[in-house]
């Protein structure tokens, strides 16, 4: 069975990390798998999955929005049984390389998110429509999404499959957390940290407003990089915590950092899943999250939520963990719900929904 997994690059993000954690898993399960991207630009994911497995590594060069693109997928299609592809502009660029060529290779499509620009607007939704029709099947990260997409896409229920992110929780447990002093800090500040890239999704600065309401022994360390970081730097010198606020960009080391901090926040505006989440949670930490679909039902029996861009419910619900017996039941309940989002379930679904399409 030869499987290529397509994705825009391994830049920092979810549907990137989730790459990394399950094609090395899927190889050792005897998937022939390989990945192709269509930016190839050298990143922290894309050295450690080259270091550490034996995938073979593919790149359409460097250059993310080229129509020509589609073109550079033909020679893809013929070689490969099954194609796997994630993101945007990924799926039209397949989809757009199959309806042309007239290929008969399966195609799936994960869909990582509940919402996105296309879906939100009603002209684009016929275009939408024809590219998911390429796709064999649409595996969905949670509920909500398939949900979404069942309304806006396909009231079908046969072409999606809900199969949830994974983290690599027995890995996550042998960690070790870094020392806070090399990073500057002490034990009796409280730490908080964010793991995400700056984007538009990722809200930021709704947990930078929230740390000016806190004391002064809070700390924040902020994991990702991406187009949003001078606006959010912005704001966080506007408020005066340049001292408070320490952004650390892309890291391969996130699970030290998580570790060695007391509470872990994704705030978002949406998610499809909330993979940070999930590996907060696994790393033994209180983690507090907005509450929207699909970040909600990955935290609401484990962790916290506030209300959506509220900082003041955010500091709320921060503060209620300086209360060391509610703050180790939190911890217990997170650690115990990481649980369900083993990796190894998601290899196992995909692994099932491979072999039954290329059966078919």
């Amino acid at each position: 069975m030869r499987v290529l997994h397509i994705i825009n690059s391994l830049h920092t993000g979810g549907a990137e990390k989730l790459i990394l954690s399950t094609l090395p898993l899927l190889k050792q399960e005897g998937v022939d798998v390989d990945l192709l991207l269509l930016n190839g630009e050298e990143t922290p994911f894309l050295l450690k999955l080259r270091q550490e497995n034996d995938i073979n590594i593919m790149s359409l060069g460097t250059s993310l929005y080229n129509p020509f693109n589609i073109f550079k997928l033909f020679p893809y299609l013929k070689k490969y049984e099954l194609i796997h592809v994630h993101l945007f502009p990924a799926m039209y660029y397949v989809a757009f390389a199959k309806l042309i060529t007239r290929s008969k290779t399966t195609l799936i499509f994960t869909e990582h998110n509940t919402s996105n620009r296309r879906l939100e607007k009603a002209f684009y939704i016929p275009l939408e429509r024809i590219v998911y029709a390429m796709y064999k099947r649409v595996v969905c990260i949670t509920e909500s999404v398939k949900k979404v997409l069942k309304s806006k896409i396909d009231p079908g229920d046969d072409k999606y499959k809900v199969i949830l992110n994974g983290v690599e929780v027995s890995s996550i447990n042998e960690v070790i957390p870094h020392s806070r002093a090399s990073f500057g800090f002490n034990e009796n500040e409280k730490l908080i940290c964010m793991v995400a890239g700056f984007r538009i999704q990722k809200d930021q600065d709704t947990v930078v407003r929230s740390l000016k309401l806190l004391p002064h022994h809070y700390k924040l360390i902020f994991i990702g990089d991406g187009e949003r970081l001078p606006q959010v730097k912005q704001l966080t010198e506007s408020l005066d915590l340049e001292d408070r606020v320490k952004f650390l960009g892309i890291r391969t080391d996130a699970y030290s950092l998580i570790k060695m901090c007391d509470i872990s926040v994704l705030s978002s505006h949406w998610e499809g899943f909330g993979l940070a989440a999930a590996e907060s949670m696994a790393c033994g930490i209180p983690t507090i999250a907005s509450d929207v679909d699909g970040l909600a039902q990955v935290v609401s029996d484990g962790g916290l939520l506030f209300e959506k861009g509220n900082e003041i419910d955010l500091m709320n619900k921060i503060l209620a963990l300086e209360e060391y017996s509610y703050y180790v039941s939190i911890q217990k309940r997170c650690l115990e719900s990481s649980k369900k989002f083993d990796v190894s379930n998601t290899v196992h679904q995909l692994q099932t929904l491979y072999r039954s399409l290329i059966n078919e």
